[in-house]
């Protein structure tokens, strides 16, 4: 499966639903989601700054990442963004790959 780094922003009324309902059934309701779709938690953090939540998943595949990011920005309620996680072993796999590139300007 890859691995995903999710972050998410709170509306005004996404932080009122959180405070009613507090950051561990949050925590829960995002691990049900990712496990409704084939997928599994690594990591959930809140923090300050930028972002309210990060956290980082397994999903089988991009189409279920795509997913969970119409589905939680169309509530209004937050906004979420996705990153593709890559390992150490899949950039020694892209540094082989053969690409067939000329940068602007080069001859």
């Amino acid at each position: 499966m890859k691995k995903y780094l999710i972050k998410a922003s709170y509306s005004p009324n996404g932080f009122k639903g959180l405070s009613e309902d507090g950051g561990s059934k949050r925590k829960l309701a995002v691990e049900k989601m990712l496990e409704g779709l084939g997928g599994k938690m690594e990591s959930f953090y809140f923090a300050f700054g930028e972002h309210d939540v990060y956290v980082i998943s397994e999903l089988p595949d991009d189409i279920s990442a795509a997913a969970i990011g119409l589905k939680i920005n169309s509530s209004g309620l937050a906004s979420v963004s996705t990153t593709v996680l890559l390992t150490p072993e899949d950039i020694d796999l892209a540094s082989k790959k053969s690409v067939n590139y000329r940068a602007p300007g080069e001859k």
